[in-house]
């Protein structure tokens, strides 16, 4: 069982930066690949980028290549989503995501572990 907590969340200006962090309990923090996903209003979640167990792996949505790092802390058991040059579009909840699988952190439907979300809002 792996317990998720996102923050970094909050308000922003078009052009400027958050980072979000999710903090993970439980044992065997490198065992599980981790991912981000945003979820607009009335829309379902979309993948945002994702970090295999060793962080050796990177992936992430063509909406966001060249402006989110992912990376993550096993020491720390913690996942950092840092993500550069927002624009309102990127406005959204924002969700920590835990999987065994590749695919269980880069298909919302196959998630095997969800934080509570938090809210990021970029301002124009």
């Amino acid at each position: 069982q792996v317990q998720l907590v996102e923050s970094g969340g909050g308000l922003v200006q078009a052009g400027g930066s958050l980072s979000l962090s999710c903090a993970a309990s439980g044992r065997s923090f490198n065992s599980y690949n981790m991912g981000w996903f945003r979820q607009f209003p009335g829309k379902e979640r979309e993948f945002v980028a994702a970090i295999s167990g060793s962080g050796g792996l990177k992936g992430y949505a063509d909406s966001v290549k060249g402006r989110f790092t992912i990376s993550r802390g096993n020491a720390q058991n913690t996942v950092i989503l840092q993500m550069n040059s927002l624009n309102p579009e990127d406005t959204a909840d924002y969700y920590c995501a835990a999987g065994f699988g590749w695919s269980r952190v880069i298909n919302p439907k196959s998630v095997d572990y969800w934080g509570q979300g938090t809210q990021v809002t970029v301002s124009s």
